[in-house]
């Protein structure tokens, strides 16, 4: 049953972002006078399709192989159409005779509305929601991983800088726009210190299965002790400050977690400052390795989204998505990162979405696949947007339009580069799940 709402997610949020996309097509086809010969979600190959009507020059309807969508303009060279079709002379109402810049408005139609859908959707989920400014952070400073310290950071250091710019949230400091490469501008004891994050770091931080910096630097105080925990036996009350575990000094509540999972099964000591004395606690810890107490929460009060800020911030999440995936791609083609671990097929896609029927996570990840469909479709590969849109580019630069021959092969060319990748992409997720 699992499985089966992780599909359905998936084929309702591609579709939602395939029709999306196609009426960007469609619309900007239609405000320059091109007909469209058929819109249709999903595909009726072979003619066999679920449901369809006709509307001026135009056959909506909705096929039975749900593979995506398409929108066939009349005149252009694309999956949709063949060299028989385009035999004619071309007719006032076809795509290869209007000119050059109104052609490329339509390709980038449907480039542009998944770009302005993403961005809305990222942006209506920030709205009201609050999050963690960097300012309150530095007033503790931040508690880095051992990649941020292996990097150059140290604990206690206030970040102010990514890049030359400020940083308002602290998410933005475990952002792509850090993880990529970057120089990080921090405040250390009254000195202004700069730190070079390697181009490598998003892929170490997925290994070491942490973020790079942590918010949670200030002392741990106890709220609550459990009934029967180890932490009442030992005698730790309210309001106790956790000084040390053995010798180590506890900076953080993740510091404090970590030392209790390598001494599990073992004999400590721990050290609480109570009434400004210094206590010793001995404890045995067991496999569990947890004392069975309740901290202060943090310290910080947040801030919330405007319906200013909260687009502000979901343009600038959903560029920085785009950057991150134009610098993931590149260490792929680079040899940096390995394909097999970074590509992920409809399978894969269909896992993010969880078992259960989460909205809120729907919206965020529909959002997300907009984005990345607008990336994808903006690359020079034959058979996608990106790819007619370099021909068209060359025909306003260099006034020569390529021939129908030449569009028509390199079209099929492309047809078969992406039908190679979606094999490589479903067979990497069918091995990635029995592996």
């Amino acid at each position: 049953m699992g499985g089966l709402t992780m599909a359905l997610q998936l084929l309702l949020s591609l579709s939602l972002i395939v029709f999306i996309h196609e009426m960007g097509h469609y619309l900007a086809a239609r405000a320059f006078g091109i007909r469209v010969n058929k819109f249709y979600l999903f595909f009726d190959a072979w003619g066999f399709k679920l449901f369809s009507f006709k509307r001026g020059d135009t056959e909506f309807g909705i096929g039975w192989l749900p593979l995506g969508g398409y929108c066939q303009i009349a005149g252009m060279i694309d999956e949709t159409q063949d060299e028989k079709g385009l035999a004619s002379e071309p007719q006032p109402w076809e795509y290869r005779s209007k000119p050059a810049w109104q052609r490329l408005i339509v390709l980038f139609g449907g480039i542009f509305l998944n770009f302005i859908t993403g961005i809305l959707i990222l942006s209506a989920l920030l709205f009201g929601r609050g999050f963690l400014s960097n300012e309150e952070v530095s007033r503790y400073g931040i508690d880095p991983s051992i990649v941020a310290q292996e990097i150059g950071f140290q604990r206690g250091d206030r970040i102010l800088y990514v890049d030359g710019r400020r940083v308002v949230r602290f998410q933005d400091t475990q952002g792509p726009n850090v993880l990529f490469g970057s120089e990080v501008t921090v405040l250390r004891g009254g000195e202004i210190v700069t730190i070079t994050v390697p181009r490598n770091t998003h892929q170490r931080v997925t290994d070491a299965g942490m973020p790079l910096f942590s918010a949670d630097n200030f002392p741990v105080i106890v709220d609550r002790v459990q009934e029967g925990s180890i932490a009442e036996q030992i005698g730790i009350l309210p309001n106790d400050r956790v000084l040390k575990i053995n010798n180590d000094t506890i900076h953080s509540f993740a510091m404090l977690q970590n030392l209790l999972r390598i001494h599990r099964n073992s004999e400590i000591e721990v050290s609480v400052v109570r009434d400004s004395k210094v206590v010793l606690l001995p404890a045995t810890l067991d496999e569990a390795g947890r004392l069975g107490f309740y901290r202060v929460a943090f310290p910080f009060e947040g801030t919330r989204y405007t319906a200013l800020t909260a687009l502000k911030f979901g343009t600038r999440d959903g560029v920085g998505l785009l950057i991150a995936n134009a610098r993931g791609l590149g260490q792929v083609a680079s040899g940096q990162v390995r394909a097999t671990e970074s590509i992920q097929g409809p399978i894969g896609m269909a896992r993010f979405f969880g078992a259960n029927w989460d909205w809120l996570r729907f919206w965020h990840l529909t959002g997300v696949i907009s984005l990345i469909l607008a990336f994808m479709n903006f690359l020079p590969i034959p058979a996608l947007d990106g790819g007619h849109i370099v021909f068209t580019m060359w025909e306003i630069i260099t006034r020569k339009k390529p021939s129908d021959r030449f569009l028509m092969i390199t079209q099929q060319i492309g047809m078969v580069l992406l039908l190679t990748l979606m094999l490589f992409v479903f067979g990497n997720d069918l091995f990635r799940i029995f592996r």
